[in-house]
């Protein structure tokens, strides 16, 4: 059966079901066990949660505040959209005595919005523009977890990771700048059990992409608020196990394995990764002590001295612009010819890393996928003459398919033996390669 997008079923008793999953939730933090009626989308995030050891007693931190908060937030590019998002979600919050709430790509939230005593039960919980509401800081809450997962999401009273939120329910859903896919931070509507409706999650949905519309039709969106300094760097890491970073004054340097995946990873997330969220990135086992990232980070400095990247939270010392960002961002264009000019292989292709695979696999996928769609001759021939795709069947396959009659019968040829070697349905397509097992350490979660 499929995962139900909704907390609550319609009909179902919400105080029946508060009972049944804080029950769940106290199996869970006690002994890793997930109990139904778990939603499968709560239980992966509460499992993300265990591997950050996130506390369910944690409490909310301000990070920002004052005129730091104003001039981030007025930077921001959600800033655009805010106007729009008061006049869909305004209305509908205060009516219903519920929050409107918007944080950036890390889960920091950067306004909050509503009915007055609404807004003060929310600022005795932390709930206040400034606070990190991230997965990793904050456990299961729907801005959170939909900047975590890139989906819309609703967690209902005690599918919240932190005990401190059981009597909200909360729905999500991320903002994507339209141009490059990047997830921008995520809208959100905050409040008590009502929302616990499918009503909720579509709506906000709803809110989310008319917010990408409206920005699809401003100006280039200005960069998400970082680091000052106007030099550039750049970074090749496709089809390379070895990162190379080029200065905007021409310095070159090599980067060992785990240089390439930490400089990868920021250039991904120019917002930055608090010191949690990259070392979950980079380990596959979840018990690796912090210290090991900080000696990393320190023996970065060493190699990089200025250029290295800052702290709290890691990012890039200048704008990083990375080859894989380019294929991305032509590909969100439709440039597929352009994109693939770019595309030099697979992202640091012997990594390990969960973050790197993941982001590896993406790209790789929207390429494969891009051109497949583009059923053009070339393209489908350059795909599979290169060495990550000579032997991919379901290139192969499409190529078949575009060509004349009279061409087909060698990549028909290819096609069958591919299929022989693999052992592959004829009409299936090639599947992702699974990821790369994590463990949690706290607690040991349960297989479900």
């Amino acid at each position: 059966m499929d995962d139900p997008p909704v907390a609550l079923a319609g009909g179902a008793d919400p105080a029946e079901r508060t009972r049944v999953l804080r029950r769940a939730h106290t199996a869970f933090t006690r002994d890793g066990r997930v109990e139904a009626p778990v939603r499968a989308v709560i239980a992966r995030s509460w499992r993300r949660c265990a591997r950050a050891r996130v506390s369910p007693e944690c409490a909310p931190e301000v990070g920002l505040a004052g005129a730091e908060l104003r001039s981030y937030r007025d930077r921001h590019p959600l800033a655009r959209v805010m106007p729009l998002f008061r006049d869909l979600v305004g209305a509908f919050a205060a009516h219903g005595s519920h929050l409107l709430a918007v944080c950036d790509a890390r889960g920091s939230l950067l306004w909050v919005e509503g009915e007055n005593a609404t807004l003060r039960r929310a600022e005795r919980l932390g709930f206040v523009p400034g606070a990190r509401w991230a997965e990793t800081a904050m456990g299961t809450n729907a801005p959170g977890t939909a900047v975590a997962v890139g989906e819309p999401v609703q967690v209902f009273g005690a599918e919240h990771f932190s005990r401190r939120v059981h009597s909200w329910t909360c729905a999500a859903a991320p903002v994507r700048d339209p141009r490059t896919g990047r997830v921008l931070g995520a809208v959100d509507i905050t409040g008590g059990d009502g929302l616990a409706h499918p009503h909720s999650l579509a709506f906000v949905q709803a809110v989310a992409r008319a917010a990408e519309s409206h920005l699809a039709l401003l100006q280039p969106l200005p960069p998400v608020p970082g680091p000052s300094p106007a030099a550039a760097h750049t970074l090749s890491a496709l089809g390379l196990d070895e990162a190379l970073l080029v200065t905007d004054g021409g310095t070159r340097t090599r980067l060992g394995r785990r240089h390439s995946e930490i400089m990868a990873l920021l250039a991904h997330h120019p917002e930055g990764l608090a010191g949690e969220e990259l070392a979950i990135e980079l380990y596959e086992d979840e018990s690796v002590s912090p210290v090991t990232l900080r000696a990393e980070m320190s023996r970065l400095r060493g190699l990089l001295g200025a250029r290295a990247p800052l702290s709290r939270p890691y990012r890039t010392a200048a704008p990083l612009e990375a080859d894989f960002t380019t294929v991305t961002r032509h590909l969100a264009s439709g440039a597929v010819s352009a994109a693939l000019h770019h595309y030099a292989g697979p992202l640091l292709p012997g990594s390990t890393a969960p973050g790197i695979v993941r982001l590896r696999r993406r790209i790789e996928d929207q390429a494969r996928a891009a051109v497949i769609a583009r059923a053009d001759v070339g393209l489908l021939t350059d795909w599979v003459c290169a060495p990550w795709g000579a032997d991919d069947p379901a290139v192969w396959r499409a190529l078949a398919a575009a060509l004349p009659p009279a061409d087909r019968p060698a990549a028909l040829a290819r096609v069958r033996a591919l299929d022989g070697e693999l052992g592959t349905d004829p009409s299936a397509v090639r599947t992702a390669s699974a990821r790369p097992s994590r463990h949690a350490t706290y607690p040991q979660p349960a297989r479900s």
